[in-house]
């Protein structure tokens, strides 16, 4: 191979140094920090126009490097503008996308290490701490001891609840066939069950495991949006007649239309009859189990094969990370692990430590367990109780004056935070008071359809929310109906 040139050789990469990185870090952390103080002041959401944040960058990518502060100053121009601020105290739409000082400080250790935590051998520490925070966390949410990674089961961090129930599909996947779909691909008589009220993550797991969205039964409700154990025990009877085999069930602690919580128990009595996986999907309410008095949500969860919760969207810490459990590793790892050549390895090969990459889809791995171990050490369990406990105060609240209120109803239970609630005109005026709110740039609120009708949802989870941002929203609601 022919020598690099002189004038290649005598070229410099232009890295940042450290004292550079110093600087500029330093100019980072104060732009969050003030970020951190205003956000309240910016527009929830967005105000600009399709194609608007597009026009302002330049059509090609820089020849040469630019100054950083440049960089920084293009962020307040063009980028804020076009945020919708998850962080804000007035954000009550969807479920909430939380972060807080000490997980964005763990996403930035993170970063800096720049681990990639595929294999024990790759970073121990990497593996052994999420091993350990996920063994908190069984603790912290009062979870089956077999989930704790010192028996049969064990925890992993996923990116999201939709990889986390995928993963869930496809272990229960392999044990109903007995790992002959993996080999040779499905024979189109698996069905995986779910509520009319279950999460879209559902169908799309099914699609990509190969089961088929035609083999996904969605179950009728109750009147609390809750499924019924009756119509699950009947749909499964009817598809052993017809020759299918039940694969898994997919029951909700906390629904995204209306928070509702599944019958657990009832549903894991079934599925023990009958052989069949139960996956319990806590994504935002899981955080509640925290406070003792509302571990009422896990009631049954103790004979799940598989539970998860997300901590990104209401216990502090920065999007992504996903805790994910199941009673037994060994489908999961039988679903999942391959091993080549390159992988292999002596601390593998003992079978003394856990190699996480068999445990999700993707290979390669963030350490995220960081953020969530500096998130627990910060606030402690008393901190992030303190935090639920004001939010599921705020929401019943808030739900009070909804009932005191003869123009207003709520349309579903409120067991936690998330209150479902509608103006009794109906659809249009419920629409014309949710755009007046968003217009307003001070709150953002979501809707969903129960019952047919349009309905709106206020979802109490931001960490600086308070008493007078839901106050607020009440009198911007108020005013826009009666408009």
């Amino acid at each position: 191979m022919r020598a690099p040139t002189e004038d290649l050789a005598a070229a410099a990469v232009p890295h940042m140094t450290p004292d550079e990185f110093r600087r500029h870090g330093s100019e980072v952390v104060e732009w969050i920090a003030r970020y951190m103080e205003r956000v309240e002041e910016l527009p929830v959401l967005s105000r600009v126009a399709p194609g608007e944040v597009r026009a302002q960058l330049p059509p090609h990518p820089p020849e040469e490097g630019e100054p950083f502060d440049a960089v920084l100053a293009d962020l307040d121009r063009i980028v804020v503008p076009g945020l919708t601020h998850w962080q804000s105290p007035g954000f009550f739409a969807y479920f909430p996308s939380n972060g807080s000082g000490p997980a964005i400080l763990g996403e930035l250790l993170s970063a800096g290490l720049g681990v990639q935590g595929m294999l024990w051998s790759t970073s121990p520490a990497c593996t052994e701490l999420e091993t350990h925070v996920m063994d908190w966390l069984v603790e912290a949410l009062g979870l089956p001891r077999e989930f704790r990674s010192d028996g049969p089961g064990g925890g992993v961090i996923q990116d999201t609840a939709s990889s986390a129930v995928l993963c869930a599909i496809l272990a229960a996947r392999e044990r109903t066939s007995g790992g002959a779909t993996n080999a040779r691909g499905g024979d189109g008589t698996l069905t995986v069950y779910c509520s009319t009220q279950t999460h879209s993550s559902v169908e799309k797991g099914v699609a990509v495991a190969g089961i088929g969205v035609d083999n996904l039964r969605e179950v009728e409700v109750d009147a609390a949006f809750a499924m019924r154990p009756a119509a699950l025990a009947e749909a499964i009877a009817a598809d052993r007649a017809a020759g299918k085999r039940p694969s898994c069930v997919v029951a909700t602690v906390g629904s995204t239309s209306s928070n509702a919580i599944d019958p657990v128990a009832a549903i894991a009595e079934i599925c023990a009859r009958e052989g069949v996986w139960l996956h319990v999907d806590a994504a935002m309410s899981g955080t509640a189990a925290l406070c003792p008095e509302l571990r009422f949500i896990h009631a049954g969860v103790e004979r799940a094969d598989s539970y998860c919760f997300n901590p990104h969207k209401w216990m502090l810490t920065t999007f992504d990370c996903s805790a994910f459990w199941v009673r037994d590793r060994r489908p999961l790892l039988a679903a999942l692990s391959i091993l080549p050549e390159y992988l292999r390895n002596a601390a593998s090969a003992s079978g003394a430590v856990i190699d996480y990459r068999d445990w999700h889809i993707q290979l390669g791995r963030r350490f995220r367990a960081l953020k969530l171990w500096m998130v627990l050490r910060w606030y402690g369990l008393a901190g992030l109780r303190a935090m639920v406990r004001s939010h599921v105060e705020l929401a019943h609240r808030f739900a009070g004056w909804v009932e005191r209120d003869a123009d207003w109803e709520t349309a579903a239970p409120v067991p936690l935070n998330l209150v479902c609630f509608r103006h009794r005109a109906g659809d249009e005026v419920n629409q014309r008071a949710m755009d007046a709110v968003n217009a307003s740039g001070e709150a953002y609120l979501t809707h969903t359809r129960l019952d047919g009708k349009l309905t709106l949802r206020l979802c109490v989870g931001q960490a600086r929310t308070e008493a007078h941002h839901v106050e607020r929203v009440w009198e911007l609601l108020r005013a826009a109906a009666a408009g």
